[in-house]
């Protein structure tokens, strides 16, 4: 009898089709309940070389230095490897503030830039209760590390990717880690994901001309969308977006530098 796969990780691949129905592939767990409102405990490491916490805590002290000061922010940057998520030939460059390729034209973004982006993203909800954020939208998984560090400060986290192959390498990244309420789906970010509307924050890897209506129609009211966009002079900016019952708030901060936003899946 064939066993049936066990994922750490809720995993669900889906693929916007010619008439845009929705397929999804089975999920699997290992029975795990979510943490709910507990951050999650700290991810397993050997202690030795990149595994070392010695080697993430001095990222996160020149996050602090920088000017970050999102106290759980800084715990969660310290507690993901990011090591494991790009290739072992750059593996020693893995805690430098620098973005790395991951394959397929995409790159892994800066710590700093990563860190800045989610404590933006946090400082638009009202915290005091639980501390975490509640359910995310993270267009442009790239290869899984975001998504690992938003799953340990929200409640449920959706990520979608439309490169197929960078999917699957989120995929094998994220499976030993044990992330029950991350969510990775394979499809086309422009139009959002529908399916866990409406979210309270959303936030992406990725920057266009404008932001897509469906993404404003999909965040809850009082939630904050983080997202690059580009602006006069055709420099990206990091943008935020308050979602009010009045309407929405837009302030446009520093430039920033990300891969472009495009549409499709390949």
């Amino acid at each position: 009898m064939k066993q049936r796969p066990s994922f750490p990780v809720k995993l669900e691949t889906v693929a916007q089709t010619k008439n845009n129905s929705v397929s999804t592939s089975p999920s699997w767990s290992q029975g795990q309940k979510s943490a709910g409102n507990k951050t999650p405990e700290p991810i397993p490491a050997s202690g030795f070389g990149l595994d070392s916490a010695a080697v993430r805590a001095n990222m996160v002290k020149k996050l602090l230095q920088s000017g970050l000061e999102d106290d759980l922010v800084l715990q969660a940057m310290g507690t993901v490897p990011r090591h494991t998520f790009i290739d072992s030939a750059l593996a020693n460059q893995a805690y430098e503030d620098t973005s790395l390729p991951i394959g397929f034209g995409q790159t892994i973004s800066k710590p700093n830039v990563v860190a800045r982006m989610i404590e933006l993203l946090r400082q638009g909800r009202n915290l005091k209760i639980t501390g975490k954020l509640g359910r995310v939208l993270e267009i442009g998984t790239g290869c899984g590390y975001q998504a690992a560090v938003l799953s340990l400060l929200s409640t449920e986290v959706y990520s979608i990717e439309r490169i197929k192959g960078l999917h699957e390498k989120a995929k094998e990244n994220l499976r030993p880690m044990r992330l029950p309420n991350l969510h990775l789906i394979f499809g086309d970010g422009m139009p959002g994901f529908a399916g866990g509307a409406p979210y309270a924050g959303i936030i992406a890897a990725a920057g266009g001309d404008n932001i897509p209506k469906e993404w404003i129609d999909q965040l809850d009211t009082g939630g904050r969308l983080v997202a690059p966009v580009v602006t006069a002079g055709g420099q990206q900016s990091l943008v935020v977006i308050d979602k009010n019952k009045d309407g929405i708030e837009k302030s446009i901060l520093e430039n920033v530098l990300f891969v472009p936003l495009k549409p499709g899946i390949i």
